[in-house]
């Protein structure tokens, strides 16, 4: 009999990594969570799961489940650095280049649980092509891990806490380096998040597509 681990995700960037995983963890029967509703501990119980994977995975996880199940998330910092919202609006916004993504196991606690494995993440692109290469990462993560059976170690050092980004942070009206501008537009140019704007006395100038030269930035507008 295969064991089951399931994998927690709402998001279509997931689908082939689901399949990818289906191919490579043959002694594994693969389930997906879609979402918040079906992660129920009836289903659950009955399930049986091994591992509780959550790549890209933006609801709060019950108590009741984290404390039954092993539950793997992914963020997309250095852990103990950048625990809480937003990590990637945040880390651009903050100047950082690359980050770690960091799996790690679901305790009560935001974000402080041990640590299973950390991997290199680029931050050059769109939000979008950088959450496709954390799934891409996230894949290799999860082999691994199951695998090699991997041990979480505790997090150690200091926590920087992010605060969860607001839409209304997305206004550019304020910023003042073309470099800026362009940062804004593509760390919020993904799937699910709320566009980097301006706004007039009657029209919404939502902005996407970004392209940065020496001196000027060039992107696409819908002005609602």
């Amino acid at each position: 009999m295969s064991k089951k681990i399931i994998i927690a995700t709402p998001n279509k960037r997931s689908d082939l990594v689901i399949s990818h995983l289906s191919s490579r963890l043959g002694d594994y029967e693969i389930i997906r969570i879609s979402s918040k509703q079906e992660l129920n501990l009836d289903d659950l119980q009955m399930l049986k799961p091994e591992i509780i994977f959550f790549p890209h995975w933006s609801w709060i996880i019950p108590e009741e489940i984290h404390a039954r199940f092993k539950c793997i998330i992914f963020h997309m910092t250095d852990l103990p650095y950048g625990r809480g919202g937003s990590p990637l609006q945040n880390l651009v916004v903050l100047g950082h280049k690359e980050t770690m993504l960091s799996a790690l196991l679901c305790v009560s606690e935001l974000d402080a649980g041990p640590i299973y494995l950390k991997r290199r993440l680029s931050l050059q692109g769109t939000a979008e092509e950088i959450l496709t290469r954390a799934s891409d990462l996230m894949e290799e993560m999860i082999v691994e891990i199951l695998q090699n059976k991997i041990e979480p170690i505790a997090q150690e050092g200091e926590p920087f806490i992010f605060k969860r980004r607001r839409p209304e942070d997305g206004n550019i009206v304020r910023l003042d380096r073309v470099d800026k501008i362009y940062d804004y537009i593509r760390m919020l140019d993904g799937v699910g998040y709320p566009p980097a704007f301006i706004e007039t006395e009657h029209f919404r100038v939502e902005f996407n597509d970004a392209k940065l030269t020496n001196d000027a930035v060039f992107a696409n507008v819908k002005i609602v």
